[in-house]
């Protein structure tokens, strides 16, 4: 729970940085918030976690 807490707060960090310098217009953040959603509401979920949860324990700790 905290790691997809973390990452919400991370693409959504992205997502208005993008926004900000403009690199993405409110159209395109607005798709990518809704597929999103969307996403997360389908049986890909689960798939969505187990391969950021596997991205995560990859990763090397300081």
């Amino acid at each position: 729970m905290a790691v997809t807490i973390s990452l919400a707060l991370f693409f959504g960090a992205l997502l208005a940085l993008l926004l900000r310098t403009r690199s993405l217009g409110a159209g395109s953040a607005f798709v990518a918030v809704m597929f999103g959603f969307y996403l997360a509401s389908t049986g890909a979920a689960d798939t969505v976690n187990s391969l950021m949860s596997a991205v995560i324990t990859a990763l090397p700790t300081p």
